[in-house]
């Protein structure tokens, strides 16, 4: 039994060996080649994302080309390596094709991730940068990949979206700003033209304001207790809370400066005695 076990190591070591003398230089021509195309893959990529942003190409877009380039380079030096030790790859093509059918089973809902990135970096529906709002989930734009989206909001926290759940759903895109849309109550007493004006000047004073297009300050409704004017004005979307709470304390302190009064809620309560007077 032992004797048999050394037989068979022996002539697994002889196999080694011999393959070692006869293959030594190939698989060391096939290693540097392979090594070698890591390095022109790399070099690609960085060339490809450079010329991108000098051409004004969306940042997405280029960094899906440059990627594209680069794994072709690397799929490319490794064909060229296993030919150099003699391993053909016409054999493993056959077989990646015959597996890839149940793979693509398998993994349908990761596909669709990938069929559904690559619509959005050719479509650009939006971009990194912008602002959206897709199944309920708002926030800035910081990666976009194949497989997902990544937002994040003013608090920091990273949202990821598969990109599935976005192709073919109803897309808001604010691009870098979102929408305050506010109200604030005036006394009837008070003059509401006078009131707009001093709204709207605060709102020029800000400088996170923007002014294209125009903030928008009118009558909105007329409460039971108050004249509600209407405050809408867009500001950037990662200091969004930040901003809204500085535009409305500079508009409460210029209301009150200008004795414009607003009102506190009133309600009108009767008491009615059904008991006849003695």
């Amino acid at each position: 039994m032992i004797e048999q076990e050394l037989e068979q190591f022996e002539n697994i070591y002889n196999l080694i060996v011999e393959f070692l003398v006869t293959y030594s230089f190939q698989l060391v021509g096939a290693i540097v080649i392979f090594l070698i195309g890591l390095l022109v893959a790399k070099k690609v990529a960085k060339v490809t994302v450079k010329l991108c942003a000098k051409h004004n190409v969306d940042v997405t877009l280029g960094n899906f080309i440059a990627n594209t380039l680069r794994i072709i380079v690397i799929i490319m030096a490794a064909i060229i390596a296993l030919g150099k030790v003699g391993i053909s790859v016409t054999p493993m093509v056959a077989a990646i094709g015959a597996l890839s059918l149940g793979a693509g089973l398998a993994v349908q809902g990761l596909l669709s991730n990938y069929g559904a990135g690559f619509t959005i970096i050719l479509t650009r529906p939006f971009v990194i940068g912008n602002t959206i709002n897709v199944q309920g989930v708002s926030g800035l734009v910081t990666d976009i990949s194949l497989g997902y989206t990544t937002l994040t909001n003013e608090d920091g926290v990273e949202i990821t979206i598969p990109n599935k759940h976005i192709i073919g759903e109803i897309l808001h895109n604010s691009f870098a700003n979102t929408l305050v849309d506010s109200s604030i109550g005036i006394s009837y007493d008070s003059n509401p033209e006078h009131a707009i004006e001093v709204i709207r000047q605060c709102l020029r004073e800000m400088n996170f304001v923007c002014h294209e297009p125009e903030p928008q300050v009118g009558i909105n409704n007329f409460a039971d207790s108050a004249i509600e004017i209407g405050v809408r004005y867009w500001v950037p979307t990662d200091t969004y809370f930040n901003n809204k709470y500085q535009t409305n304390l500079k508009i409460f302190n210029a209301l009150k400066q200008a004795n414009i009064t607003i009102p506190f809620p009133q309600r009108e309560v009767r008491l009615l005695n059904d008991n006849a007077d003695v």
